[in-house]
């Protein structure tokens, strides 16, 4: 059955549809578009050579990776070769190779080499990329979503440019969208667009093109197939019995905004990353803005749990010593309930923890310690200190000399605990935030009698 007149073809999506051609045609990055830029040296159609550069193309999902790739081919006349790091093995990259040396070498035509998601390739596999790189067989337009420092083989890398993409601006996506409406590769008119529809469809986006026009697409068939009444926007002319696609409209087709985030990703990190220092910040309302955004992108609540716990003593410390016991509650919790319950203790902790006076005394203090230890400051541990329970340690004077706190009134007295090397150092130093204020107060004056005996006094 053929698809609605105005909604192109049911087996190719719109994002398809309406991919650019040309480079003058890609809706934003224009950092990377600019005259004498690499992109557009190597997509050159003015009869002059073309360059020859392969390029990396680092970027989140729908900036236009595989967009740049196709309209760099064609608009250069070259013949484009796409593979994907997920189906393609070194076979299917040496046949490209030795395809394109010999189209060079009897045609005189050059290869673009599109490679998705290359940080998914193993060494061997990128390795199998280095000879046609290097002498020029292909030109490897490579994309990828991952950090390419730690997912692309240094001798690739070091052939190659690395261009970052940044997600889409409202700005872009708006041209992006107004543009598949009318265009007659998209809905060529077959539906108009209110204002709050456009809206819409932009804030779900999130930077994201395929987004958008995904987005627009649903709500298009939805608007088709129950008409809304004639919306306060702004319509395409002569288009005013066109179903018009509302607020409401992109709501009903799009379920919720998928967000971007990959677990394994950048964006996994980035997103940890303002979740911690915001606790840290005692910031709630930023916290658990990044716990909403993990939770809905399926993040294991496992995960989040330990960096709650972690967050705990390492920020809160000893300043607030309930918040790590109620970190583990709520990871306890987590794995009692399961979710989407399991969000609520989760939240819970997120704002106690948020909201708690902060110190990293006692995670600075073992950090201190560690590096004591491991360089050589040790020494024997001091002969009252050491065990006196087997045969024999008694005649080696273990435990000779030892004053058992208990039975002074105090139940604090005069003794050296830390070895010879270190025992005029303090690792522990209280902040004055918190109960780590009276803390302090009170361990200045432990300190004053401990230390008696070990500085002589």
């Amino acid at each position: 059955m053929d698809a609605a007149p105005g909604l192109g073809s049911a087996a190719v999506p719109l994002a398809v549809r309406m991919r650019p051609t040309r480079l003058d045609e890609v809706a934003g990055q224009t950092h990377l578009l600019g005259a004498g830029s690499p992109l557009v040296s190597l997509a050159r159609d003015d009869g002059a050579p073309p360059s020859a550069v392969s390029v990396i193309l680092w970027g989140p999902p729908g900036t236009g990776k595989t967009t740049l790739a196709q309209a760099i081919a064609r608009q250069s006349g070259r013949r484009f070769v796409e593979l994907s790091a997920i189906t393609a093995g070194v076979r299917d990259v040496r046949e490209v190779m030795e395809r394109a040396l010999s189209d060079r070498d009897l045609y005189g035509s050059s290869t673009v080499l599109f490679l998705d998601e290359i940080h998914r390739f193993t060494k061997a596999q990128q390795d199998a990329l280095l000879p046609g790189v290097e002498n020029g067989w292909v030109i490897l337009i490579a994309a990828t979503t991952e950090n390419p420092s730690f997912s692309v083989i240094s001798p690739l890398l070091s052939r190659s440019l690395l261009l970052t993409l940044e997600a889409l601006s409202d700005l872009d996506l708006g041209v992006l969208v107004d543009r598949a409406v009318t265009d007659p590769r998209g809905l060529a008119g077959a539906v108009s667009l209110a204002d709050d529809g456009r809206e819409s469809i932009i804030r779900l986006a999130s930077g994201d093109a395929r987004r958008a026009l995904t987005a627009l697409e649903a709500a298009a068939q939805s608007a088709r197939a129950t008409p809304a009444p004639a919306a306060k926007g702004k319509k395409s002319a002569g288009a005013a019995a066109a179903p018009v696609i509302t607020a409401e409209t992109v709501a009903a087709a799009v379920d919720r905004a998928l967000l971007r985030y990959d677990k394994n990703g950048d964006e996994h990190y980035d997103v940890i990353s303002a979740f911690i220092k915001s606790i840290r910040g005692s910031d709630p309302d930023a916290a658990l803005h990044y716990l909403a955004r993990m939770i809905e992108a399926g993040e294991d609540p496992r995960f989040i749990a330990r960096r709650v716990i972690i967050s705990a003593a390492e920020d809160i410390g000893v300043a607030d010593p309930h918040a790590l016991p109620l970190a583990v509650a709520a990871a306890q919790a987590v794995q009692l309930i399961g979710m989407p319950e399991g969000r609520i203790p989760l939240a819970e902790a997120v704002v106690y923890l948020a909201t708690a006076p902060k110190s990293n005394a006692a995670y600075l203090g073992i950090d201190e310690a560690i590096a004591d230890v491991r360089a050589g400051r040790i020494g024997r541990v001091p002969k009252p200190l050491r065990d006196a329970h087997y045969p024999g340690a008694k005649r080696l004077g273990h435990g000779k000399g030892y004053v058992y706190p208990h039975d002074d009134a105090l139940g604090v007295v005069a003794q050296q605990h830390l070895p010879d090397p270190v025992k005029r150092r303090e690792y522990y130093r209280p902040t004055e935030r918190g109960a780590e204020r009276e803390i302090g107060a009170r361990l200045a004056k432990l300190r004053a009698i401990i230390r008696g005996a070990a500085r002589g006094e």
